[in-house]
């Protein structure tokens, strides 16, 4: 029987490697849903026909309408990344505005096993609200790859590969 992998991102750049991650994913035996913020969806406009061709889904990045069938199947796991500091910061404090923050954050409570890999800068990253809402997201049962084993901050302007195979790996793990 296949997994159902929730991938969720949102606006930071390693977004657009969401059509490899979703083939990766894939070639490892999940039934990948893609999921964006709002402004994530706007970005890959272009691109939301082939990651729907790729996952056999629709990408989603508003909540359906009160008594409108789901158009997914129910998520085995979910991988939350890229993950802004507004979309680190909206889910901690339980702002569900967008649909994938709710989805994630009512995955806490239905105790859907959950990956979040932050993609921010050293300077946003010195921000307090930030590191307590990796900490409340972490007390929450989130497995937050961030810092040691996770995504490290870059300086501002700094280009590096994203580490998306740490997102794939622990998701693997959790389905175990």
């Amino acid at each position: 029987m296949t997994s159902v992998l929730y991938l969720f991102g949102s606006a930071a750049p390693p977004v657009f490697d969401l059509p490899d991650v979703v083939r990766r994913a894939r070639s490892d035996g999940w039934d990948v849903c893609v999921g964006l913020t709002p402004t994530a969806a706007d970005w890959l406009r272009d691109r939301c026909t082939a990651l729907e061709e790729l996952t056999g889904h629709p990408v989603r990045s508003q909540y359906k309408r009160p008594g409108a069938a789901d158009v997914w199947p129910k998520a085995d796991a979910i991988v939350f990344a890229p993950l802004t500091m507004n979309s680190v910061n909206a889910w901690a404090l339980g702002l569900t505005s967008s649909f994938v923050i709710g989805v994630v954050a009512e995955g806490i409570g239905k105790r859907i096993p959950t990956v979040g890999m932050p993609c921010v800068n050293a300077a946003y990253a010195q921000h307090p609200q930030f590191e307590r809402s990796v900490e409340t997201l972490r007390s929450a049962g989130v497995r937050m790859l961030y810092g040691d084993g996770g995504f490290v901050p870059n300086q501002p302007g700094e280009k590096r590969p994203y580490p998306w195979d740490r997102a794939l790996d622990e998701a693997r793990r959790l389905r175990s």
